[in-house]
């Protein structure tokens, strides 16, 4: 497989959404496929380039996905694993994002902003968060690190349960009703847990946090 290329960039293209370049190695010119971000800043025609890649082998032929450094291309194989994300709505993501904002966006369950990449539909940004967040706060913790409510060191279930002391379900079909999403609920609701709120008492008091908190979110 291959895994990695250092080439002259000759015959940079664009059809759409989809674009890349030539990518000559020696003697031999490779096609690779990338993100728009990173076709945007391609070197001058002739220019050295380095690129981390991820070979697709399929019985309709083989691609190469080019990434300038190793946590995006990782990041991409991350994406494509998850059901109805191809390729090219996994270059897409990339395209719109930096990989630490992709991350958060994951993390956060923030589908308004997943939904901002192109042919992103609101169903395949909740699958991505849903799929993706335990891996990406797993995987990225450094991107993660400066908001506790979106690391992997959020009070589990049963913390919060406890905490809760039995008015989770009334808070969160409170919240429903408000129009916030299922995700983004659960995350205020382990965010506030992870605060250390254990004086709260009321489903009242677990309310008011879990607004306040998503109010901070979307600011």
């Amino acid at each position: 497989m291959i895994g990695w290329l250092r080439g002259q960039v000759t015959e940079p293209w664009r059809a759409g959404h989809r674009c890349g370049l030539l990518l000559i190695c020696g003697s031999i010119g490779y096609e690779v496929h990338l993100t728009l971000r990173q076709w945007a800043q391609l070197p001058a025609a002739g220019g050295d380039l380095t690129l981390h890649t991820h070979h697709s082998v399929r019985e309709d032929g083989w691609t190469l996905f080019g990434f300038g450094d190793r946590q995006e291309r990782d990041l991409f194989r991350d994406l494509v694993a998850v059901s109805g994300v191809g390729p090219q709505m996994a270059l897409a993501l990339l395209g719109a994002m930096e990989v630490d904002e992709l991350v958060r966006a994951i993390a956060a369950a923030d589908l308004r902003r997943l939904s901002q990449a192109p042919g992103v539909g609101k169903r395949t940004a909740e699958r991505l968060a849903v799929e993706l967040r335990s891996k990406v706060q797993e995987r990225y913790p450094h991107l993660l690190a400066d908001d506790p409510g979106l690391g992997a060191d959020w009070a589990d279930d049963s913390q919060v349960e406890t905490l809760a002391k039995g008015c989770r379900a009334e808070v969160e079909l409170t919240l429903g009703a408000l129009g916030y999403e299922p995700l983004e609920i659960q995350r205020a609701w382990r965010a506030v847990a992870g605060e250390g709120h254990g004086g709260l008492e009321s489903s009242d008091d677990w309310l008011r946090e879990c607004l306040r908190w998503l109010s901070r979110a979307v600011a």
